[in-house]
């Protein structure tokens, strides 16, 4: 009987989705979200055990791969394992990312945000955007931060890193446009959200996994090019965008 109803999974025609990040937070919140709303997910993680624990809610309908995606040996295996095994794909999400408060300027976290933001999000994207080329159309969505409007002097590699990672998603938005290869690309900029990304002292507005997943489902759904995380921290980000240098050095 329960062999049965796994085939019957399998062959119903379901949405493709891979989510890049998924052991814990937004991801793994964003990952029930889109199997209530008809996709089968390809997961991934460092944490296995984790993403075996996510898999078991649905496991005619999710699939992982464990892997560092710093380790790009390895990432582009495990993608091509995952969409093979979906059957396709219409729509990846990177929700990996990493980031620190550094006073200090530690050399190490300070690259290892660069190699985790930049490298390997560049590393993915690429990909992503490669695959859709020859497989139209297809959905692009980056978690990229309200921090990466202006510098922070606690977590410069932080704030430089997601500046990167929205200018980098315009690019391929506006790559798409010129030669109409028909992909989505959407960036999603969170304020606080409570994972365990958010460190420091004096967070407001903190938002739950659960509360940013629906957020980011519902941009994916209406396809935008930029969503804030929520509603309120699109007023900061202009504020942010408007205040003079001579202004912002001061606060």
């Amino acid at each position: 009987m329960e062999s049965d109803l796994f085939n019957q999974e399998k062959t119903k025609n379901y949405k493709k989705a891979i989510i890049v990040g998924a052991s814990s937070g937004m991801g793994k919140e964003l990952c029930r979200l889109l199997i209530r709303d008809d996709y089968t997910v390809g997961i991934t993680g460092r944490r296995e055990n984790l993403l075996k624990e996510l898999q078991s809610e649905s496991p005619a309908r999710i699939f992982y791969r464990a892997f560092d995606v710093r380790d790009m040996s390895k990432t582009a295996k495990g993608l091509r394992e995952l969409i093979k095994e979906l059957g396709g794909l219409d729509l990846l999400v990177l929700s990996s990312g990493t980031g620190f408060i550094n006073e200090e300027l530690d050399p190490e976290p300070e690259f290892q945000t660069i190699y985790t933001n930049v490298t390997a999000f560049t590393d993915i994207m690429t990909y992503g955007y490669r695959y859709f080329q020859k497989h139209p159309p297809g959905h692009l969505v980056g978690i990229t931060s309200l921090g990466g409007l202006r510098g922070n002097p606690s977590a410069p590699a932080y704030s430089a890193s997601k500046a990167y990672q929205a200018i980098y998603l315009e690019g391929l938005r506006l790559k798409n446009r010129k030669s109409g290869d028909n992909i989505s690309i959407t960036d999603i900029r969170p304020g606080f959200v409570d994972t365990d990304m958010a460190r420091g002292d004096k967070i407001f507005w903190m938002a739950q996994p659960e509360k940013a997943a629906s957020v980011i489902f519902r941009a994916i759904r209406k396809k935008k090019r930029v969503a804030y995380l929520s509603k309120r921290w699109r007023f900061i980000a202009v504020l942010m965008k408007l205040l003079p240098r001579s202004v912002f050095e001061k606060l």
